[in-house]
């Protein structure tokens, strides 16, 4: 199953199949400090007053937060509940690609997710939403999902980052404002001030630029494997080998790159729930 973890670092747009990797920085935590967020990213469902989505304090000298799982000593932390999460990734010069005919979307696994009524939180590019406006705001209206932010463009935060071209510093906090510009202008509506380093990369002196942007980075604790594979029952072993409660499990939605996700979920989800497993968004996750 390791192999999986491998094949994902060779994917230029699809990086977070590997370890997440931090150059200098662990993660500030896995337990948030309770707060409500008042990002102007996190707005209600209409006709609802949902609570706001929970966000992490900002570490020493204002650096972005960075959220992996259910803190293992917190009192729920014994609860059977994991978040599935799908990075959807587009590039920003993507566009030639999709227009040739290349799929980024994955329309099935929305549909799987949706007919296993699943909870789950969809890290989404900036420039996925433009290129499917309409399912980023059909996801964006499914009270099942919550809509989070994976950059603009899929540039990595920190060099080296398998490949991807980097966002300057100075830009960082732009990029993932452009993206939540781009989800309100496709329509989206349930999205959640959190972000997510594309490649998992991120160093010091991306958490103290994303600072501005008043966000929570999320990462994960289990690796799904999924980027270039083709056998979804070693992805789905590979999950199922994983999980613990709180945990937090990061696959894709992108088509052309992760081909066997949503066979591996049609396995995945009942095999967890037989062992009393609950999904839940990542907001609920990190409100535990």
């Amino acid at each position: 199953m390791a192999v999986l973890g491998l094949l994902g670092a060779a994917l230029v747009g699809c990086g977070e199949g590997a370890v997440p990797k931090a150059a200098s920085t662990p993660a500030t935590g896995d337990t948030p400090s309770p707060r409500a967020s008042t990002t102007a990213a996190a707005r209600p469902k209409p006709g609802a007053e949902p609570a706001a989505a929970p966000t992490m304090a900002p570490g020493p000298n204002g650096l972005t937060p960075v959220y992996t799982r259910r803190a293992a000593s917190s009192p729920q932390s014994a609860e059977k509940v994991v978040a599935l999460t799908f990075d959807a990734d587009m590039t920003a010069d993507q566009g030639p690609r999709a227009a040739r005919g290349e799929r980024f979307d994955n329309p099935e696994l929305i549909a799987t997710l949706r007919r296993l009524k699943v909870d789950a939180t969809v890290f989404m590019t900036g420039r996925w939403a433009e290129e499917y406006p309409d399912q980023a705001r059909s996801i964006g209206g499914d009270p099942l999902f919550e809509i989070a932010n994976h950059s603009y463009s899929h540039y990595a935060f920190a060099s080296p980052c398998y490949g991807l071209p980097t966002v300057a510093g100075p830009d960082m906090a732009a990029d993932v404002r452009r993206a939540f510009d781009a989800f309100r202008d496709a329509g989206a509506v349930n999205v959640v001030p959190y972000f997510r380093f594309p490649g998992g990369c991120y160093d010091d002196a991306a958490l103290r630029s994303l600072g501005p942007a008043g966000v929570t980075a999320v990462q994960w604790d289990v690796v799904g494997g999924d980027a270039f594979a083709k056998d979804a029952d070693a992805v789905a072993e590979q999950v199922l080998d994983g999980v613990r409660p709180g945990s937090l499990v990061v696959l894709h939605c992108t088509r052309s790159a992760a081909p066997a996700t949503e066979r591996a979920i049609r396995r995945i989800v009942p095999e967890l729930r037989a062992r009393g497993y609950r999904f839940v968004k990542v907001s609920e996750l990190m409100r535990g």
